[in-house]
Order: C-alpha cells, then structure tokens, then sequence
C-alpha cells in the first residue's frame, strides 16, 4: 500500500459534506490523504480496525468470507459512504474484508483521533448513526436479493452500483472476481454478462466493461438496486 500524505483538499466524501462546517473541518484536520490501490485489503475480518476511510474517489468491497476462503460481497463503499463504522458503535474488531475494488483515493482518519471527535461531534454521531442504519438496509437487501433474485438481474444491479462509485462509464473488471463478489460460478456470469451485451446494454473486452445504455441496465435490474438508492436518499439526502 503507498504511503499517505497528509491531506491539502477539501472533502468531496458524501457523507463528509452534510456535517456542518465546524465538524467538517475539525475532522478533517485530523485526515490524510490515502491512496486505494486496486486489490489492497485494508481490513481483514477479526481483526482491530486501525483506520476509518471516508472514500472520494474509488470504491471499496465490504466481503463475508465463509469457512476463511470463499467470500461474498454483502457492501460497496464509495464517495457515498465510509469504511469503518463499527467504531461508530464501539467495536474495535472488524466483522468484514474490505478489499479495493476501485482505485482512487480517500481521507484516513486514525480510531483514536475518529473516536475523540465522534465522543465530541454531536452532528457526526446523529449523521453516522443513520449512514449505518441505511448500511444495514442495504446489507439485508443484499441478503434478500441474492436468494430470490437471477443471476443476469443480479449482474446488473452489480454494475450499475459500481458504475455510480466510479468516474466515467467504463470500469476494471474480470469474470472470476464478480464471480466470487456474487457467490457464483465464473460460467454464470459468462452467460449473464453475454446476455447484457447482445442486448447492448454492456460491452466487455480484455476485462474493461462499458456501459452502453444506462436506462436499458436500470430495467435488466432487480428492483433491489433502486431500493438501496431510495433508502440513501429517505435517511442521507442526496
């Protein structure tokens, strides 16, 4: 991972933006500047969370991992949100892997430092307290789609979700990593993925997807993805 810096810029986090001026800026000067780097693990499950991530730019895999090899992914975490939040509520061990999936960067902010001004931030414990309830939302809804929902409804829902964290309409991804994100074989998503670019919805080539038709992927979804976006925008705004 590279090494940080301390920060120079203003927030363009989500979440960072609705605190009031004061907190913001008391918080921030608390914050570095990190890097993501694609495929860095910033957390492992059971183990102490050193940090909190407030993401602006790339996006971060919140992942279960079953029997400590298989995982699914049950969280993104982009500029919307942050990586962190059992903190928030005390606990100091981490319950997921979050792993960079986008790269980019974010405002890292030490438990120590994160724990003083939450203990004296009435504004950031009233904002983090319903960032984690629509977290929740979304983590149950996660839950619920990946059992009743299919498979190509559900790889649209997929990539409209990183194509609202990322810059730009085209993405890095391969088969075999959305494959384990979903908890299916790597066939599939082959199958599924095909069926979003005959309808030319998508096209993916040397693992760049593009989304072609935004619209069009909206309605090859699950209802679930618009769920989540109107959960955000009924507690956060937005």
């Amino acid at each position: 991972m590279s090494s940080p810096r301390k920060a120079a810029l203003p927030a363009s986090n989500q979440l960072l933006a609705l605190l009031p001026g004061e907190d913001r800026k008391r918080l921030l000067a608390r914050c570095e500047r990190i890097e993501l780097v694609e495929s860095d693990v910033l957390c492992e499950r059971g183990q102490r969370t050193d940090h909190v991530y407030f993401p602006v730019e790339g996006y971060i895999s919140l992942i279960t991992l079953v029997d400590r090899r298989d995982g699914l992914e049950v969280g993104l975490v982009g500029a919307e949100g942050m990586l962190g939040t059992s903190l928030a509520l005390g606990v100091e061990i981490s319950s997921q892997q979050a792993l960079v999936q986008g790269p980019g960067f974010a405002m890292r902010i030490g438990a120590a430092g994160f724990r003083r001004e939450l203990a004296r931030s009435d504004p950031l414990r009233r904002l983090l307290g319903r960032y984690i309830h629509v977290l929740m939302a979304q983590m149950a809804q996660a839950g619920a789609c990946t059992r009743f929902h299919l498979l190509e409804a559900r790889v649209a829902r997929w990539l409209l979700m990183t194509l609202d964290r990322c810059r730009g309409d085209s993405f890095h991804l391969t088969q075999s990593f959305l494959a384990c994100m979903l908890g299916m074989r790597r066939v599939g998503i082959t199958n599924a993925a095909g069926a979003l670019q005959r309808r030319k919805l998508i096209s993916y080539a040397r693992g760049i997807v593009t989304v072609l038709d935004r619209r069009g992927l909206e309605a090859a979804s699950c209802g679930c993805y618009r769920v989540d976006r109107d959960a955000y925008t009924a507690v956060l705004g937005g």
